[in-house]
């Protein structure tokens, strides 16, 4: 029977567009550094406003990976 060890990385991601897009831009930069990224779990959302405006979109983010053998 195969096993494997995982590894749980928290991070924050913003985005001027919306909530999806800091979760895809989180996604991505982390898939730059980290291998066998397999999820992520979204736990805080975030809006940034000026003049009754949102400015900006944040998560705080775990991000889970595989570690390599």
């Amino acid at each position: 029977m195969a096993s494997s060890v995982a590894r749980v990385t928290e991070l924050t991601a913003s985005s001027d567009k919306s909530f999806e897009h800091a979760i895809e831009k989180g996604v991505q930069r982390a898939s730059k550094t980290l291998e066998n990224i397999t999820g992520a779990w979204v736990q805080e959302m975030k809006v940034d406003v000026h003049d009754g405006h949102i400015t900006a979109w944040r998560v705080n983010m775990k991000v889970t990976f595989v570690l390599k053998d």
